[in-house]
């Protein structure tokens, strides 16, 4: 991928609910984002988040690990080939370790965001 600005209506996260709850285990797909590495960002993020939603106190890095298979959630930076985040990278790290707020926070990231704040504007 040489190009790190976003196809025609930006790069697409999927999000896939690895508790098999959802159709085809995908839960949505967040569009908008307008580089790569605005989308690789948030999708990082949000698959931190989910990690950390999975750990209970005391738990081990293996329990953290076995409750996000079966409750998290993962996120995959749609038709980004190589240059896409992939969570198996990270994930290892992910429960060895507690996450900062800021490595939580996907909200600040999530385009939809941007337009929703667009329109308390025109209110």
């Amino acid at each position: 991928m040489s190009d790190l600005f976003a196809p025609e209506g930006g790069w697409r996260v999927r999000i896939l609910d690895l508790s098999g709850g959802a159709q085809d285990n995908i839960t949505e797909e967040i569009g908008g984002f307008d580089t790569l590495m605005h989308a690789n960002a948030f999708a990082r993020r949000y698959v931190r988040d989910s990690v950390e939603r999975c750990r209970l106190p005391g738990s081990t890095s293996k329990e953290v690990l076995e409750a996000w298979f079966a409750f998290g959630e993962d996120a995959v930076v749609i038709d980004a080939g190589e240059a896409a985040w992939k969570s198996a990278t990270e994930l290892g790290d992910f429960v060895d370790s507690l996450a900062s707020p800021e490595e939580r926070d996907w909200r600040s990231l999530d385009p939809r965001r941007d337009e929703a704040d667009l329109d308390e504007d025109d209110e």
